[in-house]
Formats: structure tokens, C-alpha cells, sequence
């Protein structure tokens, strides 16, 4: 019995030491969890703020096209920042500054105030997402990133799931601008402890040499610089693929912000609820964009294993395939009565656009050269952002102006849907590169 019990304890022990660099992600969840309920405390905030600052729905609108216009200019230098100098210190800085602008946002008063807190916060923001594409693609086989980022992406989802919960118990409790003090101290004390203790693959003393041979096996293992580069970084701007990703990310990034900075107050202009109601309502949806990414990348990952698709074919399939998805319900979501339905068309609607740009965040590493994964996934993002940042303006116009919110959402599904074409006849090679020297 004895003998039984030492073996089996040596064996999970051994799958332990073989499955590190899924501990690893962790990191990445914890952080974009934050990051996320940094960026939603806005839309939380938002009767608050409408209440006691006077704003209207256009100005909360245009606050979220500020941050996402800002964080979509500085993917481009953060790419190259986090390519130059690695992922470790541009991830912790930039948690840091993100940080602290969400605590100053608690603090101002004004739109012009706000605006500026909006593009600060944003200027922090824009080295997360693209570190932990390059972070991923060190620490796994390209086989298994689809799985990987869409764990780790999905914290975008978690972050505005619990948001709506302990958010508006603590507005509450202590009044809007308490939201912004609380979130932007949590975020400094992780920034902290990630820059002492995160490592990369090569650094780390805990990573056996079998596991890192099996990751090396499947092209990951190193974090490599541009450097070890002959590619001009403007040269990614001449291949078609890249394109295809900044305008299939344009369009999938258009429904996600009309989603991401109106949905609580969709339930709330459109069903009467009260604002406790709210924190509960306004959470569910985020949790099956959490749970469709995560079932998205597990797809990806069988796909490959089971020899239908290669690991960026079945990042592709998928991303046609959801993006389709998330436009129909996008689109079917004004004409529904009930409130019921329309929590389960937002949930389903958000699996599919979470799973599309899970496998988006996926496919970035499939295409970029090792040098400079941080760089396309932030060109990828930029074209996102740059683009969608219309989209919470344009839809609070269009909510003040007419009083309904159905041309924003049926607008919204029909760009989003246009994600597929991009992604399926454009984002088709990788980008070839010859190492340095």
C-alpha cells in the first residue's frame, strides 16, 4: 500500500515538473483580470458619473473612444518596446502607470479632467496584451498557444464578469470614485510582485529540462529581441496577412466595445432594472465570453492533435466561424422583449466574439516571426483599436439621438461578421524571417 501511494505521488509530482509553463499563466490571468476591472470601472461608474459630473451618454461614449483611439496609436511603440527590452519590465511598468491613472481618476472632476485620466490609463494599458502574446509564445508549442491565450485572454472577460458584483457593492458602499482608489491599488501591489518574481524560460530554475525540450520542440522555449532580427519592423506593414489581421481585428474589436462600455447601461435604459439588479445582470454575459474563449482554444489545440487543421488553420476556422456567430446575435439582440432572452444573446453573442479574438491573440504568434511576436500582436491590436474606438461614440450618438439602441447593435453584428472574410482569405502566411548576423 505504501508502495502504492510513493509511486503515485512520484507520478504526480513528475506531471508537475513536465506542465510548469502552465503555471506560468497564472501571471497573465491575474494581470488581465486587473486590467480589465481598471478599464470596466468606467462603465460601472457611469450613472454615477452621469449623475453627479452631468455627463451624457455621448460623453461616456466618447471617454471610451479616448482611451481605445490612445491605446490603439501606442500598440505601435509598446510592440517595439516590449521586442526590445523583453516582456518582463515592459508588462510591470506599464501595470504600474496604468495603475496609478485609474487611482487619479477617482480624483478629478471634470470631462477635460477625465480625458486626460482616459488617455493615461490607456498609455499603461497598451504593452499588456501584446507581452502576454509574446510571454506565450516563449513558455509553449505553437500547437498549444490557442488553448493557452484563450486561459489567459479570458481573463478580459472575468475582469468585467466580477466587476459588475463587487464594483456596484463597493459604489454602494463608498460612492463611484472608490472603484478607481481600490482597483489602482490592487494593480500597483501586483506590478510589483510580477517584476521580482516572474521569469522567463530560460531564467527560470523551476522549468525541467524535458518540459523546456518539448517546448523548444515546438518552436517556443526563447524570448527573443530584435536583435536576433534582419526584418525591418515597417516591413511587417508590405505582407498581406498582417492587414488582414489590423482589419479582421477592426472589426471584432467594433462589437467588443459596444459590448464592453454599454452593455450594463443597456439593461438599465432598456429594462428599468435597478442598479443592484445590475450587478448581477450585467455579470453573467462576461462569464460565457470566459468560458467560450476557453472552449474555443481547447478546440484549437484538438483540431491540431486530431490532424483536420494545422495550428493557424484551426485558429482561422475558428475565428471565421465565431466571428459569424457573434454577428447574428449581435444582430438579433434589439428585438427581443425579453430580458431573459436577451441575457442569454449577449452571453452566447460575447462566447463567440471572446473566442474569436482569443484565437486572433493566438494567431499572431503562428504568423510573426519569434522576434517579433510583440510587435505583430500589438499592429494586430492597433488596427483593432484604432478602428473600433468609433464604436462607443457612434453608439451613444446614435442612443441620444434616437432613443434606441437597435442601429448600434444591428451595425455592430454586421461589422463584426466581417471579421471572418478578413481573417479567412487574408490572414493565409506566415512572415519569413533570416536571423541576425
Amino acid at each position: 500500500m505504501d508502495d502504492k501511494l510513493a509511486t503515485n505521488t512520484a507520478a504526480g509530482a513528475h506531471a508537475a515538473s513536465i506542465n510548469f509553463r502552465w503555471r506560468v499563466l497564472i501571471w497573465l490571468v491575474i494581470g488581465g483580470i486587473i486590467n480589465y476591472l481598471d478599464r470596466a470601472s468606467l462603465s460601472i461608474a457611469a450613472p454615477g458619473m452621469i449623475h453627479d459630473l452631468g455627463l451624457t451618454r455621448t460623453q461616456i461614449g466618447l471617454l471610451g473612444t479616448v482611451f481605445a483611439w490612445t491605446y490603439a496609436v501606442m500598440q505601435l511603440p509598446a510592440g517595439w518596446i516590449i521586442d526590445r527590452f523583453g516582456a518582463k519590465k515592459a508588462y510591470a511598468i506599464g501595470m504600474i502607470w496604468w495603475s496609478v491613472a485609474t487611482w487619479l481618476t477617482g480624483v478629478v472632476g471634470s470631462v477635460s479632467g477625465l480625458i486626460v485620466m482616459r488617455v493615461l490609463l490607456a498609455v499603461g494599458e497598451a504593452p499588456c496584451w501584446p507581452t502576454s502574446a509574446k510571454i506565450t509564445a516563449a513558455w509553449f508549442p505553437a500547437k498549444e498557444r490557442g488553448f493557452a491565450t484563450g486561459i489567459w485572454d479570458s481573463s478580459s472577460k472575468w475582469g468585467p464578469a466580477l466587476a459588475p458584483a463587487l464594483l456596484v457593492a463597493l459604489m454602494i458602499a463608498f460612492g463611484w470614485r472608490s472603484l478607481f482608489h481600490v482597483t489602482g491599488a490592487i494593480g500597483i501591489g501586483f506590478a510589483i510582485l510580477f517584476l521580482f518574481l516572474y521569469r522567463n524560460p530560460m531564467q527560470s530554475k523551476r522549468l525541467s529540462r524535458k518540459e523546456l525540450e518539448y517546448i523548444e520542440a515546438g518552436g517556443g522555449g526563447h524570448e527573443r529581441s530584435l536583435a536576433n532580427s534582419n526584418l525591418k519592423w515597417g516591413s511587417l506593414f508590405t505582407h498581406r496577412s498582417i492587414w488582414g489581421m489590423i482589419l479582421g481585428y477592426f472589426c471584432a474589436i467594433w462589437l467588443w466595445n459596444l459590448f464592453l462600455v454599454f452593455l450594463p447601461l443597456y439593461l438599465l435604459d432598456r429594462f428599468h432594472i435597478s442598479l443592484a439588479q445590475m450587478g448581477v445582470y450585467a455579470s453573467v454575459p462576461w462569464f460565457g465570453g470566459a468560458a467560450g474563449e476557453i472552449v474555443a482554444g481547447w478546440v484549437a489545440t484538438k483540431l491540431v492533435d486530431s490532424g483536420v487543421a494545422s495550428p493557424m488553420g484551426a485558429k482561422r476556422m475558428l475565428i471565421a466561424c465565431c466571428s459569424i456567430g457573434a454577428a447574428v446575435c449581435a444582430v438579433a439582440l434589439p428585438f427581443t422583449q425579453s430580458m431573459m432572452v436577451t441575457i442569454v444573446l449577449m452571453t452566447i453573442g460575447l462566447a463567440f466574439i471572446a473566442a474569436t479574438i482569443g484565437n486572433a491573440w493566438a494567431l499572431a504568434g503562428d504568423i510573426a516571426p519569434p522576434s517579433m511576436v510583440g510587435s505583430v500582436s500589438a499592429i494586430q491590436n492597433f488596427g483593432g483599436y484604432f478602428g473600433g474606438a468609433f464604436s462607443p461614440v457612434v453608439a451613444g450618438f446614435i442612443v441620444d439621438h434616437t432613443g434606441s439602441y437597435s442601429l448600434a447593435f444591428v451595425s455592430g453584428g454586421i461589422i463584426a461578421g466581417c471579421a471572418a472574410l478578413f481573417y479567412w482569405f487574408m490572414a493565409r502566411r506566415r512572415v519569413e524571417d533570416a536571423p541576425a548576423g
